[in-house]
């Protein structure tokens, strides 16, 4: 009888907890969120691309099969920006998120200028470092290093790790620049110290054989400003002494830089992280691996584009081989705008056929026209960013602010717009405006709109077969009617004009001379 009762008991113990778990429905495992994860970031950054230089953005001579992916299956921008018509000045407002006109030693560096950026200034590495992301820099950098004078022999600081960089692995400037080495977080790479390297930019070694002195020793024959040092019988800009152990190969500058950023992808993958990539071509010299010698039927130029887009392909395969393709953020572009000759004889006119670097576009690389910050950009994330085109107004120069935004931060202290949504597709409203840059002087897009101050100099550059923008007069152009900028509506459309100066004396302050000196190119 007392079993029975107990029972009983535990029959109605059970009924009535059946009872009370209808009211509260049983959660599954799968029904809960998993804890957000930050994607990895990788910013694709090539030299010297210009907008007609890939096919899914009309260029006709090649076929870039694997830049072309990220375009069709991501965000292709067809108002996409450096902030400037060269190098150093946009990668400087890429990382710090800053017009470089702020900053008056924005130019075109030296390899032994010292480090542009502050080492207190806000950086996009440092911001997402913050946020508990893993950061490194592989490729070029050409924002100077140390504080002016440098011994190449010890640990040259500061540099990309003392701005935000946890790992890096550098061309101290440029291909066609002194020092011909590695550096990897300050340490020069297979150096030997019973070799040591000296560098000077105004002065050569006693003995040393230049383009000029030993014109038999060059393999590349040099057209205008390369005439100093040769390595590997390429002439370079500036002198150098020493370091033989540590000089690099060029044809093997991309696989050197592909491997690198792959070994970084894999070591890891398990944190989120911080790449820049910043790859070399098609930067002079153009030195393709040998795979790649003939490829274009375009000469070198033509080569190296389709050898950069061949490790862009190996290194998206990387991401999904490691299983993160799905949880990383793809930013491809270029720093500027395209040139054909820029030092070296090389066969990129001779051999360009009806490719269209500029895409349409007028002028080139240190030009205020369009073709010279206007450039491909492209923004991928598989299974996140649906594919579109998108014409909004996008810089370089606002990722540092979208992308605090995508990790749960804000940055309001540079000139960087949070552009976060558009970039992910979610929204087609751009930028109101934009100042652009070429060699020191600046121009203002507003809206449809571009209007380019008078400047003292030629506008037609004839070393490089470009022309610059600098003209005595005031230029205005509608891009929405005129891409390739033929009809100047200055005096046609003087209210237009006025509405612009204005806009432009706004954001860039009365003070502005509209008639500073030409700055040389090289």
């Amino acid at each position: 009888m007392k079993n029975s009762k107990h029972s009983l008991l535990l029959l109605a113990s059970i009924l009535l907890l059946g009872l009370s778990c209808k009211d509260k429905p049983i959660e599954k495992a799968n029904d809960v969120d998993p804890p957000s994860k930050n994607p990895n970031i990788v910013v694709i950054y090539l030299d010297d691309l210009g907008y007609g230089d890939i096919s899914s953005y009309g260029g006709t001579g090649l076929q870039t099969p694997n830049i072309d992916a990220l375009a069709t299956e991501g965000i292709k921008f067809t108002n996409g920006y450096a902030s400037s018509a060269t190098c150093t000045p946009s990668r400087y407002a890429l990382l710090t998120g800053m017009y470089p006109w702020r900053n008056k030693d924005a130019k075109i560096l030296p390899g032994t200028a010292p480090l542009l950026i502050s080492t207190e200034q806000q950086t996009l590495p440092k911001m997402l470092k913050k946020q508990g992301y893993q950061t490194a820099i592989v490729g070029k950098w050409h924002l100077g290093l140390g504080s002016g004078i440098i011994n190449w022999n010890e640990r040259v600081s500061p540099g990309p790790n003392e701005v935000g960089f946890e790992e890096s692995y550098i061309l101290a400037a440029t291909q066609d620049r002194v020092p011909t080495v590695y550096i990897e977080n300050g340490n020069v790479v297979g150096l030997d110290p019973k070799d040591p390297i000296s560098v000077d930019y105004k002065h050569n070694f006693k003995g040393e054989p230049t383009a000029i002195t030993n014109p038999e020793m060059v393999k590349m024959k040099w057209h205008h400003g390369h005439n100093n040092s040769i390595v590997n019988g390429i002439p370079r800009i500036g002198f150098m002494k020493g370091g033989d152990s540590a000089k690099w190969s060029d044809i093997d500058i991309a696989d050197t830089f592909l491997e690198k950023a792959q070994t970084y992808v894999k070591e890891h993958k398990d944190k989120p992280f911080f790449l820049y990539y910043a790859m070399n071509q098609p930067h002079v010299p153009r030195t393709p691996n040998p795979r790649f010698v003939g490829k274009s039927g375009m000469g070198p130029r033509g080569d190296v584009i389709l050898e950069a887009d061949w490790c862009i392909g190996e290194f998206m395969k990387t991401l999904e081989e490691e299983g993160i393709l799905d949880n990383t953020l793809v930013i491809f572009s270029s720093d500027n705008g395209p040139v054909l000759n820029d030092g070296y004889y090389d066969d990129a006119v001779a051999k360009l056929g009806d490719h269209d670097p500029s895409g349409g576009l007028r002028g080139g690389k240190y030009s205020l026209f369009e073709a010279g910050t206007r450039i491909p950009l492209i923004t991928y994330w598989k299974g996140k960013i649906q594919p579109a085109e998108s014409n909004a107004i996008v810089c370089q120069m606002d990722l540092l602010a979208s992308l605090a935004d995508l990790v749960g931060t804000k940055d309001n202290t540079t000139d960087s717009q949070d552009l976060m949504d558009v970039f992910l597709g979610k929204s087609k409203t751009g930028r109101d405006n934009l100042i652009i840059e070429a060699t020191s002087r600046t121009a203002l897009r507003s809206g449809d709109w571009l209007m380019i101050p008078p400047y003292k100099g030629v506008n037609y550059q004839e070393e490089v077969d470009i022309e610059v923008g600098s003209f005595p007069e005031f230029h205005l152009y509608n891009l929405k009617d005129d891409v390739a900028q033929q009809n100047n509506l200055a005096t046609t459309n003087p209210k237009k004009l006025a509405e612009m100066i204005h806009e432009f004396e706004t954001l860039m302050g009365k003070d502005h001379n509209f008639n500073v000196e030409e700055i040389k190119l090289k």
